[in-house]
């Protein structure tokens, strides 16, 4: 009986958190090109070395309420349906700083903040999740990588005129 309440304990603590199995379906597909998201995503890659990954997220033009993932360093989770989290961010404006202290099957230490995303008028069109290297006694406060990220997310809303010109194709 003590299996069966850990498991359903384990299950229920799943659903609470919003996680997406393995087996859930995409609910959007990319386009055949490249999208100006994936480009802006992989600069960022290649100009951050501390960065384990980046990933835009919001609801793609002529879509209602599709929230997923739409560009990042992790391309064939590009799809994904988002977690409630992900959604809160994008519709209350609130920043998540997820220092993953607890996440002893996450074979790299890292700290996740997870940022609305604007547009160059300053418009919220999105989410920017970024995953930070955080290496054991690194001495790296939250504060420093909250400063980072939004130095970071600040600079990327240059870049982006609109939501829809995050999903026109690459040049």
């Amino acid at each position: 009986m003590k299996t069966f309440k850990t498991l359903a304990l384990a299950a229920a603590l799943t659903l609470a958190a919003g996680a997406t199995s393995a087996a859930e379906p995409k609910n959007w597909t990319p386009p055949h090109y490249k999208i100006y998201a994936q480009v802006l995503s992989d600069e960022i890659m290649a100009h951050h070395p501390e960065l384990i990954s980046v990933t835009f997220h919001g609801v793609p033009p002529g879509l209602s309420k599709v929230y997923t993932m739409f560009a990042g360093s992790y391309p064939d989770r590009i799809g994904n349906p988002d977690d409630p989290d992900d959604v809160m961010v994008i519709e209350t404006g609130v920043t998540i700083l997820d220092s993953r202290w607890h996440r002893t099957h996450d074979p790299i230490r890292k700290f996740v903040p997870m940022m609305p995303m604007h547009d160059a008028s300053g418009e919220t069109i999105g989410l920017l999740v970024l995953a930070y290297r955080n290496p054991e006694g690194s001495g790296k406060t939250d504060m420093d990588f909250f400063k980072a990220a939004t130095e970071l997310r600040d600079e990327l809303q240059k870049k982006i005129p609109s939501m829809n010109a995050l999903f026109e194709p690459a040049k």
